[in-house]
């Protein structure tokens, strides 16, 4: 929102919410209909176009916004090194908006407007698109050039352009971030080459559709944050670099704010003057940067098919909030399901995330998994990607690598030993977390406790948390006989009394791992809280009980970069196992962490106390009303 909001800020269907996608339903409709049942010579194939062309221009934006953040993640030609918060995120989700609005005024213009000019348009008109190239050259960017210095005016600067100027570090579709009465002067602009064109009768489909989708890619290019056009391309032809901007080029707009203010066409802010002294030299830098390398990894997976939207390089706005299943998602199956088959081919894990924290550089790695593959498949073949980037890491100088979900399963690697027995020349550290995440389950359990019962598939976190706890002088009940044996084996015989056997369901504590079934949780008492020792959150099935978040904690307000949620937990709040990685390198303990090994539990978490990272204050919360 602007300083000072004028008239017109808002888009008028902003009540509607997700809803607003109805406004162009009739159209849309009425397009296909038409172009069904008509005969040949009464269909228009433009307006039955329109609809589908909304479509592409949204598929364009996204495969931009995807390709800008994956490559800003990975660091080379990246441009500004500043960060992207929550509330960036949530100002520029209505990109859509402006797809919309442009949606609306063609279909509205083609059932207003003689017949003559607007209906039955041919698919290309080479006259008609060389008048469109020179309009917008001559006029269109002329005319931008000056509104665009009118609106750095402080009365318009503060009313309206200063929304657009809240992003610093520009993402793709920030370019499109503007109060409605600025769209409605773009738009006008932007209009005039396709209404002379259908005035002078040599308008076609191409013409239309080609100058739209060109105005997309150049504002996505130019608030990509990461440069790739070539030097040698104003070597070969030098007055291009007049003729066409570049992401560093606007990127200075951004964070100068009175210099390179010309729409795609720098020529008018050097005959006016105000060309930065600067573009060049950024450009080159940002072409000569490498790609980034990280001090500290963490490598997860996918989860669900829909998941795969949640990654930071997927949907914005739904990567912004915890992963759930989410209706509209499901409206995506077609390319769910490619993506779920492509990953049983692609095997390379890639980057997802980059933070930085304490001059560290924190990268999150993906492996293209799900959770189905994980149980189904040959473990070895998991196991031979997990090692991959592993080994990878460590030739890269990383120094540690934390691993994340099942990556670091008992049955699946000994929790990360098996890549040590393998590699044992490995410089990098490899950590499984269990200590932090057994720390954060034993400082979940309220004060005054006296007895807990474990229940579930039974990890390393949970017998390290039992040892724990026994020793704290908390009883801790076991409910199979398999389960009290193996817990039984991390105490000694002074605290073997304070582990029992026992099937009773009126613990108000249970500590809940995989494989909880749902009759057990039918029978416990109200008022149960639920705590997860797993790395996945159990099923929420009962009301008036409490459950936990798995392992987490809120993250200290210095590290950067956080705009995307992991996986189900709520904003700024981080797994135990990604924490974990994080605090062995400030720390720099020269041990790795995975197998049996199990460092102090109290160290890690005064560790973790002391770099900033809390507590979760509100960790339970009750089941809501159906």
């Amino acid at each position: 929102m602007a300083s000072k909001p004028g008239i017109l800020t808002d888009w008028p269907w902003k009540p509607l919410g997700n809803f607003k996608y109805v406004i162009v339903a009739p159209w849309a409709v009425h397009s296909i209909y038409s172009y069904a049942v008509y005969e040949e010579s009464e269909r228009d194939l433009g307006y039955f176009l329109t609809f589908p062309f909304l479509l592409l221009r949204m598929l364009h934006n996204q495969i931009w916004i995807s390709l800008s953040r994956y490559r800003t993640a990975k660091g080379n030609n990246r441009i500004l090194d500043k960060a992207i918060d929550f509330d960036q995120v949530d100002r520029e989700r209505s990109w859509d908006d402006q797809v919309l609005f442009n949606g609306i005024l063609f279909y509205i213009g083609m059932s207003t407007l003689p017949s003559i000019y607007v209906h039955h348009l041919p698919l290309w008109r080479t006259d008609g698109i060389i008048l469109v190239m020179l309009l917008h050259s001559g006029p269109v960017e002329f005319l931008y050039y000056w509104f665009h210095r009118a609106l750095h005016h402080h009365f318009l600067y503060s009313r309206y352009h200063s929304h657009h100027h809240s992003s610093i570090v520009t993402e793709p579709i920030t370019s499109v971030i503007h109060p409605f009465a600025e769209h409605i002067v773009y738009f006008t602009l932007f209009a005039i080459p396709l209404v002379t064109t259908l005035l002078m009768r040599n308008a076609s489909i191409a013409s239309f559709a080609g100058y739209v989708l060109f105005i997309d890619f150049m504002n996505n290019m130019g608030h990509c944050n990461f440069e790739f056009v070539p030097k040698w391309l104003f070597s070969i032809f030098p007055p291009l670099k007049y003729l066409m901007y570049t992401p560093s080029f606007h990127s200075l707009h951004h964070t100068q704010f009175r210099t390179n203010y010309s729409l795609f066409m720098p020529i008018y802010d050097c005959i006016y003057g105000t060309m930065d002294k600067s573009s060049d030299t950024l450009h080159e830098t940002s072409l000569k940067r490498e790609e980034e390398t990280p001090d500290v990894v963490h490598l997860t997976h996918l989860t669900t098919p829909e998941s795969i939207y949640h990654l930071r390089i997927g949907f914005a706005s739904v990567a912004s909030k915890p992963l759930t299943s989410k209706s509209h998602l499901w409206l995506m199956w077609p390319f769910t399901c490619w993506s779920v088959f492509f990953t049983r081919f692609y095997g390379h894990h890639f980057v997802s995330e980059r933070n930085t924290f304490q001059k560290f550089k924190l990268h999150t790695w993906v492996l293209p998994r799900y959770l189905v593959q994980y149980f189904y498949w040959r473990r070895e073949d998991i196991n031979s990607l997990i090692e991959e980037a592993i080994l990878e890491a460590d030739k890269n100088g990383v120094k540690v690598l934390s691993l994340g979900l099942l990556n670091q399963g008992e049955e699946l690697n000994k929790n990360g030993e098996l890549y040590i027995e393998r590699n044992p020349k490995l410089k990098i550290k490899v950590v499984d977390g269990s200590s932090l995440a057994a720390a954060i389950v034993v400082n979940s359990i309220p004060k005054g406790t006296t007895r807990v019962v474990v229940r579930g598939k039974l990890t390393k976190v949970a017998c390290a948390t039992a040892s724990v706890l026994c020793k704290m002088g908390i009883q801790v009940s076991a409910v199979c006989k398999n389960d009290y044996e193996k817990l039984k084996l991390g105490l000694t015989e002074d605290f073997h009394n304070n582990l029992v056997l026992s099937s009773s369901y009126d613990h108000k504590i249970w500590l809940v791992g995989d494989e909880l079934k749902e009759e057990e949780q039918s029978k416990a008492a109200k008022g149960t809280i639920f705590i997860p020792f797993s790395q996945l959150p159990p099923r929420k099935l009962r009301k008036g009980c409490f459950y936990h978040t798995t392992p987490a904690m809120l993250i200290p307000p210095s590290l950067e970069n956080m705009h995307s949620c992991e996986n189900w937990l709520p904003r700024m709040v981080m797994s135990a196992w990604r924490i974990a990685g994080i605090i062995h390198a400030l720390e720099k303990w020269n041990t790795h962490e995975c197998g049996n090994t199990i460092s102090n539990i109290d160290q890690v978490w005064q560790a973790t106390l002391r770099h900033g990272f809390r507590p979760l204050v509100l960790v339970a919360s009750p089941m809501p009303p159906n």
